[in-house]
């Protein structure tokens, strides 16, 4: 099982900048402690080159990230300030989710370890995310004649808006978001199937309508890839969450997903997207169990 990683593109932020970017060198570098893999499972991924990006993202916008010509506001919406290394890393990103599913469609399962920018829109960032790599990769695979058909599971706690909104008109890619209600996006976009949460919900109320999500996506679309959003941030410790996810109901969530891939053997590409608990270690730790656990049931 490949992991494709691009932390090592380090974008100039802020001191106290929000988002935590150091637990993604700190996953890469707890899971080769593992030594469950080998050094040639790690892999720098190639870009996301233009005409990728443009099957889902405007030129306009693409443009004015290349060249850092965001307004203000548009760079106040994505919370990262322009830097040519942002661009870069942006690019490696979601080119590490097409990696992850090109490795996922030969050996059953690809890893991005990072990723999950579900934020991003057709014609403009948000939340920290530049370009949406699930949209891009599941139009990548679909270009390129890998796969007709692509679903796209989204456990993170915040709804993938910018994925919904992209893939709307798409009926061969169906987005399903499993996510808190009263969390941002506040205003939401419309996936295929939105299960919304209230706050709090803990292990069996979410593990129960996880199933009933997962038994609908693959009754109404019979995808033969699945692009897995494995964020952390349900986590009852995360800053950003309102969810109250243990540690075991997260590792039963990735069970619960990949085992239904397995069972109907379908390939699985999987993105960490959020995790923002108050002890960093938590959220490498619920991360490395996603990996692992995928290494363990799909390869």
């Amino acid at each position: 099982m490949k992991l494709f990683y691009a932390d090592h593109f380090v974008l100039p932020l802020p001191t106290g900048h929000r988002f935590p970017m150091e637990k993604y060198a700190m996953l890469r570098a707890s899971l080769r402690d593992s030594k469950r893999f080998a050094e040639a499972d790690f892999v720098v991924p190639a870009a996301a080159s233009d005409a990728e990006i443009l099957r889902s993202h405007d030129p306009d916008y693409l443009q004015r990230i290349i060249d850092g010509s965001l307004r203000p506001d548009e760079t106040r919406r994505i919370g990262f300030p322009w830097s040519p290394e942002m661009v870069e890393r942006s690019r490696r990103s979601a080119g590490a989710t097409l990696a992850a599913c090109r490795s996922a469609l030969e050996d059953g399962c690809g890893v991005n370890m990072a990723g999950g920018t579900h934020h991003a829109h057709r014609d403009f960032g948000a939340g920290f995310c530049v370009f949406n790599d699930a949209a891009i990769a599941a139009c990548a695979m679909k270009a390129e004649g890998r796969v007709e058909r692509v679903a796209i599971v989204d456990c993170d706690v915040h709804q993938g808006d910018g994925t919904a909104s992209i893939l709307e008109d798409d009926a061969s890619i169906f987005t399903f978001s499993i996510h808190g209600a009263k969390n941002f996006p506040f205003r939401k976009g419309r996936s295929d199937l939105d299960i919304e949460l209230e706050d709090g919900t803990t292990d069996a109320a979410y593990l129960e309508r996880l199933e009933s999500g997962l038994e609908a996506v693959f009754a109404r679309c019979a995808p033969e890839l699945v692009i897995y959003l494995a964020g952390a941030d349900p986590y009852v410790d995360d800053r950003l969450g309102r969810l109250s996810l243990s540690c075991a109901g997260l590792a039963a969530r990735d069970q619960m997903v990949l085992e239904a891939c397995r069972f109907r053997s379908v390939p699985v590409a999987i993105a960490m997207a959020g995790g923002y608990a108050r002890n960093i270690a938590d959220t490498v730790a619920i991360h490395q169990a996603t990996i692992l656990l995928s290494r363990e049931l799909l390869t």
